[in-house]
């Protein structure tokens, strides 16, 4: 299980980083991104910290633990500068907050994160097909997601996927300990979103392939 999108107590997670990481490997987790959310007021705090945090965790854990960020409400105009500004801090997966159906997201966000330097576009909602065609030319993963509310667009976004080429990558959007789940968990979900058994093994190598893009 590599899961590249999850949330501590530096965000509205409910775990520690340490505890986080720690029942992740429980779970039989590979490899974990913390990619806490941020936006002006915070980049520069959660980052730094995580960079920290997971380069010590890494030590002791057998599994390897990411830093990450995830721009979450942002005006769409400052998507571009702020997904450089978390690289730039030490963020190794950028992920930005898709216009999911259950909160009320700017439109054009979705565009926006597309024409960005960044690595997910995280539960897109009812994105279009030219924003399925923009993420497959520019390489960014979308969303296949675990997470309550977010996930009711799985089978939408599934479906434009593999219709249009673009890559898929699944993930957990983990804010509490009852979200990690198991591999198996997380391909009854995938396959609930209509995906095949081929599909799923593309996921799970879309996400190794990521993680060996940034030389993490």
């Amino acid at each position: 299980m590599i899961d590249l999108h999850t949330h501590s107590l530096l965000s509205d997670g409910e775990l520690l980083p340490s505890e986080l990481v720690r029942r992740a490997m429980v779970k039989g987790y590979q490899a974990i991104a913390i990619t806490d959310h941020v936006d002006t007021s915070n980049i520069d705090w959660v980052i730094p910290r995580l960079v920290k945090d997971c380069k010590e965790l890494e030590k002791h854990f057998k599994l390897r633990v990411i830093p990450g960020a995830e721009l979450t409400h942002v005006p769409p105009e400052s998507i571009k500068s702020l997904s450089q500004e978390a690289r730039e801090l030490g963020a190794q997966i950028v992920v930005v907050h898709g216009e999911t159906i259950v909160e009320p997201v700017a439109p054009q966000s979705n565009l926006r994160a597309l024409e960005s330097p960044i690595d997910i576009l995280a539960h897109p909602g009812l994105i279009t097909e030219d924003e399925v065609r923009l993420a497959k030319a520019n390489g960014i993963l979308l969303e296949i997601t675990a997470r309550k509310g977010h996930s009711l667009t799985n089978g939408h976004v599934a479906k434009l996927a593999v219709a249009l080429g673009a890559k898929l990558v699944f993930n957990t959007d983990t804010h509490g300990p009852d979200d990690l789940i198991t591999s198996e968990r997380a391909r009854q979900i995938a396959l609930g979103a209509g995906l095949s058994e081929k599909d799923l093994s593309e996921l799970t190598m879309n996400a190794q392939a990521l993680v060996k893009k940034r030389g993490i």
